[in-house]
């Protein structure tokens, strides 16, 4: 299994309620991708003054999984439309995780 992690921050003026809103759109993800196994979006609890604003934590079965999540139209829809005029830094990684 390939377990890929994505954290976001988005530029300072950016409003609760669009992070909220893309969290929401990539929630609704897995009932269009059957390659995600486990997918999970959270907003950030505000508990450091330095974490990200948003996390994604995304298993498929394999590296052919993963990149059709990547490439998925619809995943790369919501990125081009909501996450990147407002992105300020993103870091990720994908690793193997035991299913």
């Amino acid at each position: 299994m390939v377990r890929h992690v994505v954290l976001l921050t988005f530029v300072d003026g950016t409003s609760p309620e669009e992070v909220e809103a893309i969290a929401t759109a990539l929630r609704g993800l897995p009932d269009r991708i059957p390659e995600l196994r486990s997918y999970v979006v959270g907003v950030d609890l505000d508990l450091a003054d330095d974490n990200a604003d948003l996390v994604v934590v995304a298993d498929v079965d394999d590296v052919d999984g993963y990149v059709a999540y990547r490439d998925h139209p619809e995943h790369q829809r919501i990125i081009a439309e909501m996450i990147r005029p407002i992105l300020a830094s993103r870091t990720a990684a994908q690793h193997e995780h035991p299913a």
